[in-house]
């Protein structure tokens, strides 16, 4: 069995492609990948290390099938489970609500017993608010697709190194 349920929505296909990129970082027998429309709350049990990753969708919403799956996380124990997160979204489009999905899940899943690591630098993003941000970092890894797609692939090495000390892989 993989060390890491990484469970997504996508919508347009850029968080799946992220997922799958991460996936493959960490390495392919680490990460099970868990499309979260086909989720049930028995496949979060059987891992003690979490990636959640959604896209912001709309103006600071979540992606419609997280929104759907939403109320179910309060019957999931995260207690003793160690989560990290990523998002996509638009900085400049959506300044005022960039990575928000990110903040909302992180928030709903740590006060559901979860730990809360892959904090990553607002340094380097141009927005104006966030629910993501706590502490003066994002909650997870921020993916701009739409502006900074180049550095993209940056992103994901640097996280997923962060993630393997994290994660004691």
């Amino acid at each position: 069995m993989s060390q890491i349920g990484l469970f997504y929505g996508s919508t347009t296909g850029k968080t799946e492609d992220i997922a799958e990129r991460i996936q493959e970082a960490l390495g392919d027998d680490v990460v099970t990948l868990h499309e979260i429309s086909e989720a049930e709350n028995s496949d979060f049990e059987q891992y003690d290390n979490l990636i959640i990753a959604c896209p912001t969708w709309d103006i600071g919403e979540l992606q419609s099938d997280w929104d759907g799956y939403y109320p179910e996380l309060d019957e999931v124990d995260f207690s003793g489970k160690t989560v990290a997160y990523f998002g996509t979204g638009d900085q400049i489009g959506y300044a005022d609500n960039f990575q928000d999905a990110m903040g909302i899940l992180e928030a709903k899943i740590s006060e559901l017993g979860a730990k809360t690591v892959g904090y990553w630098p607002i340094d380097g993003y141009d927005f104006n608010e966030s629910k993501a941000v706590k502490n003066g970092k994002f909650v997870g890894l921020a993916i701009d697709e739409d502006n900074q797609s180049d550095l993209t692939d940056e992103r994901i090495t640097a996280w997923t190194k962060q993630l393997k000390s994290e994660f004691g892989l």
